[in-house]
């Protein structure tokens, strides 16, 4: 893929590694839903965003929508539970967060979704992930974020919520978010379009089995 105009950040060059998630900052949503929050969880995570730009395996699809064909606005990858993660921290990641949430979710988190938001332009609209097994069911999805901050914003599924109501999360360089609960039924989530210039950003999208 072409390459990709980048800012790194100067705080961030140790060679990467976790930080504590215990120190994890925990929102309660109502109806059940909750998210964590843990700013720079990957310390070194600009070379993880190095690895994974270069390295992931990017492609564009393109989906059906009001009856025409468009392309998807981010490019995208996808690793089952046996395929090797592209960059070691993110095996690690996997392992830490499956053994910290393991009383609430009650099984491991196995495969990892990633989308690179490549400018402004690229997006995800509101949803939740309720396709596959867990669609009536509680469950999580942990998020981490390399590169360029990104908005994250959740909503509640009922009328949009008020702006009181609403969240927004600036997810870059080594970031973690982690939605559980009902959250994934009771509330929705997007990462809006922007004119500002912002650089590219990745989203590591840690689910259980079954879970889209």
């Amino acid at each position: 893929m072409a390459a990709v105009d980048y800012q790194p950040s100067m705080l961030d060059l140790a060679r990467p590694s976790l930080g504590d998630l215990a120190a994890a900052h925990r929102t309660v949503l109502g109806r059940g839903a909750w998210v964590d929050h843990l700013p720079g969880w990957v310390v070194g995570s600009d070379q993880v965003f190095d690895v994974l730009v270069r390295r992931v395996p990017w492609r564009a699809e393109r989906r059906e929508m009001y009856d025409a064909e468009v392309a998807v606005p981010r490019l995208l990858c996808w690793y089952g539970g046996s395929a090797a993660l592209p960059h070691p921290v993110l095996a690690e990641a996997r392992r830490v967060l499956s053994r910290h949430y393991r009383d609430e979710l009650g099984e491991p988190f196995v495969t990892a979704g990633m989308c690179l938001y490549r400018d402004g332009r690229d997006s995800v609209a509101w949803h939740g992930d309720t396709h596959g097994r867990r669609a009536r069911q509680d469950t999580m999805v942990a998020i981490v974020s390399f590169g360029s901050p990104r908005v994250l914003a959740l909503r509640p599924r009922s009328g949009g919520g008020s702006p009181r109501e609403s969240l927004r999360f600036a997810l870059g360089h080594g970031d973690l978010v982690v939605m559980g609960g009902s959250c994934q039924r009771t509330w929705e989530h997007a990462v809006p379009k922007t004119t500002r210039p912002v650089g590219p950003r990745v989203s590591v999208q840690f689910r259980p089995p079954g879970v889209a």
